[in-house]
């Protein structure tokens, strides 16, 4: 997901799904407000949502979503795969 409509924004997330696609489902989604898009994930039982967001840019992380718990955390884009396989291979 990504706050902002922004040139290097998306950019960014767009390069993560197809780096994550080769492991993950995953989807690109920018329509609405961050409420508006966690609910639609939630409502579709997507387990985590990963936002990119200028703090991306900034230093490499992003805000991984636990559908579960509604916990939030910042996490290393090159430490992302191995954050979600950790959660998802239970």
């Amino acid at each position: 997901m990504v706050l902002q409509k922004d040139g290097k924004l998306k950019k960014k997330a767009s390069d993560l799904v197809f780096d994550l696609k080769k492991t993950y489902v995953c989807e690109f989604d920018d329509s609405g407000n961050i409420g508006q898009m966690y609910r639609r994930q939630d409502e579709i039982g997507t387990p985590f949502c990963v936002t990119i967001d200028y703090q991306t840019i900034e230093d490499e992380t992003v805000t991984v979503r636990d559908r579960d718990t509604m916990k939030q955390e910042r996490v290393n884009i090159s430490q992302l795969r191995n954050y979600l396989l950790k959660y998802l291979s239970v």
